[in-house]
């Protein structure tokens, strides 16, 4: 997150971030929907629901203990103390540092903390136990969410160490994409997969859902600017930049290969709004194109080889369009920074070197931590639906409704 001007209450760079707030929202049913459409129609409803129920679940582990332990007084370095517990000490005055209130800045964060979870959703849809869903929600926000957030901004280890992450692309989309790839791995493949034709239900819902999400982009990229001012436009421009370019080159790459499909262009628009997640306010417009370029290349080989290998059934490519392109997209934040920061073309080295470490220890701590959680929770409560449950599909077994119904 980038620091705003210190000083008294600025009434438009308020206003600025309560709207970004709200923009972010919009992307968690933008999430709901865009995962909607890619599974199966008997499991439609849980798929987008459980966007819904982190954005009440999350909403309030945040009010009562996950944002302390993200910014609250920094503890060696690893963790947020306990001092703003029940938001105790979070008010309307100004935040130090800003020109918003403490609880604007709050509220702000707390919609980073509901997208993160539902993002990792798309790895176990259509298998999932609703109540083990919930108790891995709560688990990894505050095992894993909440500690990440700290080292990198709430003034943890790797903020100390230099690396820059402007809006979210080592705490949202690695801590995401690599968790996503080791739940998938402790609750196994979905029945049939491989074999069984597992197509897409409604692609128009999924282009629906890509829209809400580069439309609360905006949210997410400018807003962290935590202020009205020109660093905000700059990551306006950059992250639209990005999306256009992944976006086109992935309709030339799957054009190349069968058709410039519908879900396959945006898809490609996805993984380029994670990759500039983390540069958006630190590269010109000029740098983000290649970083969307690259991005959409990297990701859809990704999704290729995955896919190929048959290892892993990460459902709906969690660990590629988010994982991979933000871990691309935090690299190419140490080569490209020119803005508030210089990368390795303005000859600073170290910047990258910051960046691989923020890299790779963000990629052990989640995906340890993460498999540990699923196979505690896997073997007191089990992960699982049962086989029968997962064959009429969870619309019907874990909330009794029917999509078309």
């Amino acid at each position: 997150m980038a620091a705003a001007q210190d000083g008294a209450l600025n009434a438009a760079d308020n206003a600025w971030v309560l709207m970004s707030a709200a923009l972010v929202l919009i992307m968690v049913p933008g999430v709901g929907l865009f995962y909607g459409g890619m599974v199966r129609k008997k499991n439609v409803i849980s798929t987008i629901i459980f966007s819904f129920a982190v954005m009440g679940v999350i909403s309030l582990q945040w009010i009562l203990l996950g944002y302390s332990l993200s910014f609250g007084h920094d503890v060696h370095g690893i963790i947020g103390g306990l001092e703003n517990v029940g938001l105790n000490g979070v008010t309307l005055a100004v935040k130090e540092g800003l020109s918003i209130p403490a609880l604007t800045f709050m509220i702000f964060q707390s919609m980073f903390a509901v997208i993160t979870v539902s993002l990792i959703t798309g790895s176990f849809v259509e298998r999932i136990k609703f109540s083990s869903f919930l108790v891995f929600s709560l688990a990894w926000a505050t095992l894993v969410y909440d500690p990440i957030a700290h080292w990198v901004w709430g003034g943890g280890w790797l903020a100390k160490a230099g690396a820059l992450d402007f809006a979210g692309g080592i705490v949202v989309h690695i801590s995401a994409g690599v968790s996503a790839l080791a739940i998938a791995m402790v609750i196994g493949a979905r029945k049939g997969y491989g074999t069984d034709p597992m197509e897409p239900h409604n692609i128009p819902t999924t282009v629906l859902g890509a829209a809400l999400l580069w439309f609360g982009w905006f949210g997410f990229n400018a807003g962290s600017a935590l202020a009205a001012n020109e660093i905000a436009t700059n990551a306006f421009v950059t992250t639209n930049t990005s999306a256009a370019a992944a976006a086109v080159t992935w309709m030339i790459l799957s054009w190349r290969d069968r058709a410039p499909s519908a879900l396959g262009i945006v898809t490609g628009a996805v993984a380029g709004l994670a990759a500039i997640t983390p540069a958006a306010g630190f590269v010109t417009p000029l740098a983000s194109i290649p970083i969307g370029v690259v991005a959409s290349f990297l990701c859809y080989n990704a999704i290729l080889f995955i896919r190929k290998s048959k290892k892993v059934d990460d459902s709906l490519d969690v660990l590629a369009c988010h994982g991979i392109g933000s871990t691309w997209g935090v690299m190419a934040t140490g080569i490209f920074a020119s803005i508030g920061a210089s990368g390795l073309l303005a000859g600073n080295t170290g910047q990258l070197m910051a960046q691989a470490v923020a890299v790779a220890s963000t990629w052990i701590y989640a995906f340890a931590v993460t498999y540990g959680l699923g196979k505690v929770i896997d073997a007191t409560m089990g992960l699982r639906v049962k086989e029968e449950e997962e064959a009429v599909g969870l619309d019907i077994s874990q909330h009794g409704e029917g999509i078309y119904v």
